[in-house]
């Protein structure tokens, strides 16, 4: 994969990344608004918007800002991906919840809980396969791993540290995590590889910047 990106690339790119990280903001919406369980580190956000009073998509943008200071020791370089995720997805999530509430019906919220995790997984198939970046949490993931620690174990201590913190503060853990944790990447399996912005050929590229190829 290319460091950097030309024009060309980026207005291949670029609307992908955006939907998917509007789908993963609606996906956590749902999963909110289903109130049967949230993933990890969306019962953190939740939690912490309970103490403080702050809603949870503006909690997302701050912790997911936060986080990337921790790329700074971990010499990771954020890309135009990363900053869109910090933004957007807390963005989406509030503007959702406006108008989104919690059903009466408990079939209603069983839907609302099961879905969250499928279009969540499809978005971040789509903003991981645009190639512009990683999310702030897993930039410092792959940070750790590349100064010797091992991926799955420096993983699970991060979720399982931000579902402590979160359920300790208030934040909603249920069958809506557990379905996260063991159903996200399934579906993030499935999505990537059918949803990944394959490179163009140099020649190919120079063509799409000149207007005569319009992209895939």
């Amino acid at each position: 994969m290319r460091r950097h990106h030309t024009a060309a690339e980026l207005r291949r790119r670029l609307p992908r990344l955006l939907l998917g990280l509007v789908l993963c903001g609606f996906g956590i919406a749902l999963m909110v608004a289903g109130d049967l369980g949230l993933g990890p580190w969306d019962v953190l956000h939740q939690g912490i918007s309970n103490r403080i009073g702050v809603p949870i998509g503006t909690v997302t943008i701050a912790v997911g800002a936060l986080v990337m200071l921790l790329w700074l020791p971990l010499r990771e370089r954020p890309g135009l991906g990363t900053v869109l995720n910090v933004l957007l997805i807390g963005i989406v999530l509030d503007l959702t919840l406006l108008v989104l509430d919690t059903p009466e019906s408990l079939v209603l919220r069983a839907v609302m809980m099961l879905s969250g995790p499928l279009i969540f997984g499809i978005g971040t198939g789509l903003y991981i396969g645009a190639g512009l970046g990683p999310g702030p949490r897993d930039g410092v993931m792959t940070g750790l791993a590349r100064r010797g620690l091992p991926v799955a174990g420096v993983r699970t201590a991060i979720e399982l540290t931000a579902l402590g913190g979160g359920w300790l503060l208030g934040g909603t853990a249920g069958a809506g995590t557990i379905v996260f944790a063991f159903g996200v990447g399934p579906v993030v399996h499935w999505a990537l590889p059918r949803l990944t912005v394959a490179e163009l050929p140099p020649e190919e590229e120079a063509l799409v910047d000149g207007g005569i190829v319009t992209g895939r």
